[in-house]
């Protein structure tokens, strides 16, 4: 299992997402750019450029002929897939926090920050009828005034979505009336992601408690607990086996002053019935913002904060070379073996993610 390192974004990774069918990868970071990617060979295939702020979020319909980007330039913007046009702009009086297209990529919604004096709204448009857009104006606009939602995702047939709150609950909201429809609280701390099945039926939640749960989407009936030692940014299902993948690690602004060993940078990997955990997959040098099963389910990506060196590997090796590499093979982890290792550092701002 070879590992490919992609390089697009100057800034951390936001969020990763696939098409439905697999062979496009789009991903977003705290910067302007948003990129698609082949995922079979890594290539990239373009940008998508208008937005002046962080990307916080990015979908496709289900035929993958519209993008939809949420960003901190307080808009919401449709792209043709295709060409990269930018075919609506949607302004927010504050920064898109989530975004989505329901099952039928008619609809779209998606939900803004609690900041500025402005509180959380999630509005839903309707793109069969253009004067929404244009005059700005969502059929239905819900209001979120105790906690500000930081993930959100379609529920099955889209009759309502499922959001993730600052404060850890979860809600269920009706794309048709608005009504809260159920409530729950199982987390003790802010909701960082949320992914659904294949089949919809059950959904991940991942945490800043340590945790990522199993629910069931359409009741949020809790079924299982995934516990690390650390907070968990991201989570995702297999869609051909009982698994699942987490990515996580500790806060951004203690990257530096750890080693990775200690900072666990692996991507975890979790049974879905047993709740226990079979495997790591290590290689990152940051925590990981967000991870996403190939549709195929033979593949995942992560996305990864900053890359904090880069290693040149070189046949000769003397006497004080041998002494340099193993002080600093010791220090990387015992990571690199045989042949002489160098560590430089990273381009400034560069920033990546592992494609396996």
């Amino acid at each position: 299992m070879k590992p490919i390192l992609l390089q697009g974004h100057e800034r951390s990774i936001t969020q990763i997402k696939y098409n439905r069918e697999g062979d496009l990868l789009f991903t977003v970071a705290k910067d302007p750019i948003v990129n698609v990617w082949y995922s079979v060979n890594g290539e990239r295939l373009g940008t998508y450029n208008g937005h002046t702020g962080a990307v916080w979020c990015v979908d496709a319909d289900w035929d993958t002929r519209h993008v939809l980007t949420g960003s901190a330039d307080n808009s919401c913007r449709l792209w043709d897939c295709e060409t990269g046009k930018q075919l609506a702009l949607v302004k927010t009086s504050s920064a898109v926090r989530t975004c989505g297209f329901d099952f039928g990529g008619n609809i779209i919604m998606f939900s803004t920050d609690k900041q500025m004096g402005y509180q959380c709204f999630v509005s839903f448009f309707d793109l069969r009828d253009p004067s929404q857009i244009e005059n700005n104006e969502p059929y239905m606009k819900i209001p979120c005034s105790d906690s500000k939602i930081t993930s959100a995702v379609w529920g099955p047939l889209g009759e309502f979505i499922i959001a993730g709150h600052e404060s850890g609950e979860l809600n269920q909201f009706s794309a048709k009336s608005g009504e809260q429809l159920s409530n729950i609280k199982e987390h003790t701390k802010q909701i960082n992601d949320i992914q659904t099945s294949r089949d919809m039926t059950m959904f991940i939640t991942a945490s800043k408690d340590n945790t990522a749960k199993l629910f069931d989407c359409t009741t949020l009936e809790h079924l299982k607990t995934f516990r690390t030692e650390r907070p968990v940014n991201s989570a995702a299902l297999s869609p051909i086996f009982d698994h699942v993948v987490l990515g996580g690690g500790q806060e951004a602004m203690d990257v530096t002053t750890t080693s990775t060993r200690i900072g666990k940078f692996e991507a975890r990997f979790f049974h879905l019935a047993f709740e226990e955990e079979f495997g790591r997959v290590k290689g990152h040098f940051g925590p990981i913002n967000s991870v996403a099963f190939h549709p195929d389910g033979k593949s995942y990506s992560s996305g990864v904060h900053r890359l904090l060196h880069r290693t040149v590997v070189r046949p000769e090796v003397t006497p004080l070379r041998r002494r340099q590499r193993e002080a600093v093979s010791s220090k990387l982890g015992g990571l690199c073996e045989g042949g002489e290792l160098e560590t430089q550092p990273a381009p400034k701002g560069r920033t990546g993610f592992h494609w396996r």
